[in-house]
């Protein structure tokens, strides 16, 4: 049994994924968040930490709130961007940028199903 359905966890991951961008762009100074440390060291790590609660949260495709998340910076970045030349580049780097989180999630995912079957 999940806690969450999946609405409430694209919602989840989606919001964490805009405020985590917004909050490192702002916090930072910069136009973009990752031009600033602050994302590598504390926005980019918490949406990892986001993305394992969701996949144990709803272990069923548990990438998908990676995904969600980070395509949400992406689609934060598009918002607050002056200029568009490298949205296309930034939109892979947000794709590779999600593997992480989304091993985070799977693994996640897999202990939950696990301890799911040990309880009695």
């Amino acid at each position: 049994m999940n806690v969450l359905s999946a609405r409430s966890a694209y919602v989840a991951a989606a919001v964490s994924g805009v405020a985590l961008w917004t909050a490192a762009t702002m916090a930072s100074g910069q136009t973009e968040a990752w031009d600033s440390e602050l994302y590598w060291v504390a926005a980019y790590p918490a949406g990892i930490v986001v993305s394992f609660v969701l996949g144990y949260l709803v272990p069923e495709r548990p990438w998908r709130w990676a995904v969600t998340l980070m395509w949400c910076q992406a689609a934060t970045l598009a918002v607050l961007a002056s200029s568009y030349g490298l949205l296309p580049l930034g939109l892979i780097l947000f794709g590779a940028l999600a593997i992480l989180p989304a091993g985070a999630a799977s693994v996640a995912g897999v202990l939950r199903r696990r301890l799911g079957r040990a309880t009695p």
